[in-house]
């Protein structure tokens, strides 16, 4: 099994409830094993004007390949009512992939470790919660990434 990092998103229909519903879709996947989950974040929106969101990483192990991963998350998305209206639109959930074992994918549909995961606190501060000291398959490590990314926008929300 490898391990894979998802970033979880959710500033729509009580966005904390949806996480908790896709934490419990990605536990269901063939092949995997939910192994940990972060704390529940609100962050502000990267757009002005739309509400806050609730964040969080989860790790999972699974034996799916990267891109069967992705159809199954983008399947549990439009479970939860995800429309794809705009890129940076308001949305019932967000799953992203954002580190899969020590590979490193520049693919259409998916890149990996995630683009601008290295700039996101609503990423980096919940990953840093359930993975510790990791390097990332590009050889960045999560502690140099946090130190030039403020917690700044971010609050840890009660559970």
């Amino acid at each position: 099994m490898e391990r894979v990092y998802i970033g979880l998103g959710s500033n729509l229909a009580e966005p904390a409830e949806q996480l908790r519903h896709a934490l419990a879709a990605l536990a269901r996947l063939p092949d995997s094993r939910l192994a940990a989950v972060s704390s529940f974040y609100g962050s502000d929106s990267l757009l002005p004007g739309q509400p806050r969101y609730t964040n969080a990483v989860a790790a999972l192990d699974t034996r799916l390949q990267p891109l069967a991963l992705l159809d199954a998350l983008q399947a549990i998305e439009l479970d939860q009512g995800r429309e794809r209206h705009e890129r940076w639109g308001p949305r019932t959930l967000d799953l992203d992939i954002l580190l899969f074992g020590e590979r490193l994918l520049d693919e259409p549909r998916l890149r990996v470790p995630h683009y601008h995961m290295h700039a996101r606190p609503f990423v980096l501060y919940p990953l840093a919660e359930i993975a510790g000291n990791l390097r990332l398959a590009d050889g960045r490590q999560l502690d140099e990434l946090l130190a030039a990314c403020p917690f700044v926008g971010l609050e840890r929300l009660p559970q």
